[in-house]
This record gives C-alpha cells, sequence and structure tokens, in this order.
C-alpha cells in the first residue's frame, strides 16, 4: 500500500512515464518520442505500464549503459520504477519478459524516426575544424557490429567468413554512416545486413547529401553511378580512387592538379556523358619511407577556391568517422561487446538506440566546447559518457 502522509495525485501521468534521462530527454524531448510514435502507429491504445515513451528512452539508456541487465537499466531511467521499488505497495519492478515484451511492441521504426528527425549536423560557422572553402567537411564510411548468436540473426543479418571455409562466432550488422568531420556527430545512418555491401547501403545514403557540405569517402566507395548521385545532390565531393582506373588529362592547373573526364565504364569506347573532375595525385613524405601516390577526385574544379594541397590535408579529416564508430564501438559499447538482441527486429531497435545515444553525446559535448570556446575534437568523448552515465538518472526526482 501507499506509505504513509502519500497523496494521490491530480496528474493522471504515470508513474512510468515520468523519465528522468538527463542529457537523452535534452537532446530527444518527450514531445518529438511522442509525434513519432504517433507517425509510426505505436500510441497505446490502452493503459500500459511500460508505454512507448518510455521504451524509446529505454532503447537509448540501453546504449548508455550496455553492460546492464533489462532491470538495472530501466531501474536508472524511470523514476517511476525507482519510487515503486522504495514502496511498500503491491506495485512491482517490470519483469524481464515485461521490457522485452513492450520492446518488441515498440519495434525498430520509432527510434530510427527518432535519429531521422533530430540528428542534424551541428557545426555554427564559427566552429573550428570544421569547414573547407565555405563547405561543411563530412565523411561517409561503414562499420560492422557483432550481433547475438541466435539463429534468426544468423539468416537475417548473416556473418562473415574465416579460414578454411568456416564463419566468423557471431552474425554482423552493418551500419554505414555520413558523420561531420569536426564534431563527430553522425546525422544519416542505414542499417543492414552483413551480407549486404558498404556500397549498396551508401546509395541511399549519398543522395542525402545537401548543398554546402563537401563529402569525403575512401576509394572503396567509387563507382560512376555513385559519384554522380551525390554530386546531383548539389554536394561538392572530394573521393580517393582506385589506381587502376584510367585518367587522362585535359587540363593542367597551376598548383599540381589537373582536370580529367570520368565515364560509366573504363570500356566506354564511346566516351558518353562525360563528367569533368579535379585530380590532386600526392605523396607523404615524413622523414620515413614515402606513403601513396594518393590519388583523390572532387567537384571543385577552380583551384583558387581550394588549392591542391589545402585538399590533400583536408582529406585526412576523412578519418575521424573511424574515430566516430571506435567511439561508440570500443567506449560506448564496450570493447569485443555483442549487442544483446536475439531477434532482427530488437536488433534494429538497438541499434538505432546506440546511434542516438551517441548522437546526443556528441550534442552534449559541442555544447561544452561552445561555451568554453574550444574545438570539439579537444573535448573527451570518455569523459562525457562518464558524466552522462552519471546524469541519466537524479536519485529522487521524483518525489513521493
Amino acid at each position: 500500500m501507499p506509505r504513509s502522509g502519500w497523496k494521490k495525485p491530480e496528474s493522471d501521468r504515470r508513474l512510468s512515464d515520468l523519465v528522468s534521462v538527463g542529457v537523452l530527454m535534452k537532446v530527444f524531448p518527450s514531445e518529438a518520442v511522442d509525434a513519432v510514435i504517433a507517425e509510426c502507429g505505436r500510441t497505446e491504445q490502452r493503459f500500459r505500464s511500460l508505454p512507448a515513451r518510455s521504451m524509446a528512452y529505454f532503447a537509448m539508456g540501453m546504449a548508455l549503459h550496455a553492460d546492464g541487465s533489462y532491470e538495472d537499466v530501466l531501474a536508472l531511467i524511470s523514476d517511476g520504477v525507482a519510487w515503486a521499488e522504495r514502496s511498500e505497495g503491491s506495485a512491482k519492478p517490470p519483469t524481464k519478459a515485461a521490457i522485452f515484451q513492450a520492446r518488441s511492441r515498440l519495434g525498430p521504426e520509432p527510434v530510427a524516426g527518432l535519429f531521422d528527425r533530430v540528428a542534424r549536423p551541428l557545426a555554427a560557422k564559427d566552429t573550428p575544424g570544421c569547414w573547407l572553402a565555405r563547405r561543411r567537411l563530412v565523411a561517409v564510411d561503414g562499420t560492422c557490429l557483432d550481433l547475438a548468436d541466435s539463429p534468426a540473426n544468423d539468416s537475417f543479418f548473416g556473418r562473415p567468413g574465416v579460414m578454411k571455409g568456416e564463419r566468423s562466432a557471431f552474425p554482423q550488422a552493418r551500419v554505414v554512416a555520413l558523420a561531420e568531420c569536426g564534431t563527430h556527430t553522425m546525422f544519416e545512418a542505414v542499417i543492414g545486413p552483413y551480407t549486404t555491401s558498404e556500397n549498396v547501403l551508401a546509395r541511399d545514403l549519398l543522395g542525402r547529401l545537401t548543398k554546402g557540405m563537401l563529402c569525403l569517402a575512401d576509394r572503396g566507395f567509387y563507382s560512376f553511378e555513385a559519384w554522380q548521385n551525390a554530386r546531383e545532390t548539389g554536394a561538392d565531393l572530394l573521393w580517393r580512387i582506385k589506381d587502376n582506373i584510367g585518367l587522362e588529362s585535359v587540363k593542367d592547373l597551376p598548383d599540381g592538379s589537373w582536370l580529367a573526364e570520368v565515364f560509366h565504364s573504363t570500356a566506354d569506347r564511346h566516351r558518353r556523358d562525360p563528367v569533368t573532375v579535379r585530380v590532386i595525385e600526392y605523396t607523404i613524405e615524413d622523414g620515413r619511407d614515402p606513403t601513396g601516390p594518393f590519388r583523390l577526385i572532387t567537384t571543385i574544379l577552380d583551384h583558387r577556391k581550394a588549392p591542391a594541397e589545402v585538399l590533400a590535408a583536408a582529406y585526412t579529416q576523412r578519418w575521424e568517422i573511424e574515430s566516430t564508430f571506435d567511439e561508440l564501438k570500443t567506449h560506448q559499447r564496450g570493447p569485443r561487446a555483442v549487442l544483446r538482441s536475439k531477434s532482427p527486429e530488437l536488433v534494429l531497435q538497438e541499434i538505432w538506440g546506440h546511434l542516438c545515444c551517441h548522437y546526443a553525446i556528441r550534442t552534449l559535448m559541442f555544447d561544452a566546447a561552445r561555451e568554453a570556446g574550444r574545438d570539439p575534437d579537444r573535448v573527451s568523448f570518455v569523459a562525457a559518457l562518464r558524466i552522462s552515465r552519471r546524469s541519466i538518472a537524479q536519485t529522487g526526482a521524483f518525489p513521493p
């Protein structure tokens, strides 16, 4: 029964609705969560102890506390559950089975929709390390995440092969993302099976570039179709290409770069619909054996807007997205950790929860850097993650 002196509140809000999720709720406000849930048709038709809104925050909290049990994570993010544990009444914390059922009712679509609605590039015009020739530096790349070894995950996602025809220990999901280089913020992402290549997943992703961006990509992403798809968005491109792609100089430029034409196929004898690109070739010498040669192509044809040396230096920013994936996989998820979900639907929900959680932490870091007048790269992700884990739930935030 309720403790002595407690009065029933006039509001009809449920205890499980009174979540105190710190930085997560600041970046993903409840209004946005409710709107996305309604758009996805997941609004409850009857009273539930674990409503969809709470489970959307739970998906992000599960990423923030990747090593915690279902019950532990829910206890950390829900003031209502914490209050129920302190009460003497019949109300009990939800069981693992109840949480699993609530996750299944929510599905992956609301969490994916929440990321799509909220995630945006963060850099302002004066944010250091985020711009080149008035263009926002972004990068595209992919990574893989180990999944729970269940028959459903194996069938849907597949797994890589290893030596002597054997297969790896775990199924894997593939994530391809666009990230802002200067802030490490992933603002667009596509998730698919391991059996689907990065190039295939990137087709839709590259179409989400916008004018004013300068997209960096490694040589594995180049194809004529992918280049055209990205170029037609109005964004500028700076991609590395393979050495076996034949390019003939059309015009030499004063900065050492040169113009060339690319075609649908190197075997295209008729050279139909050529596209002019600017080529930058260089090697890196640091006192040891030279590294390279590297070959870049770009849509910025005017060498006066972005000299070859500046573009070559800017391409090193592509590695910032590798650091971003490391933040998510090594620090946020945990080194060598396997995602816990055993069905494809919940795997997708869990990964989108990780992406939302990473975006929230990076937003916190960006705000702190801007307040201090510092480069966002100089703020520690590990420290921000530790602070977020401490502040996700405030003991006693819900008064009895």
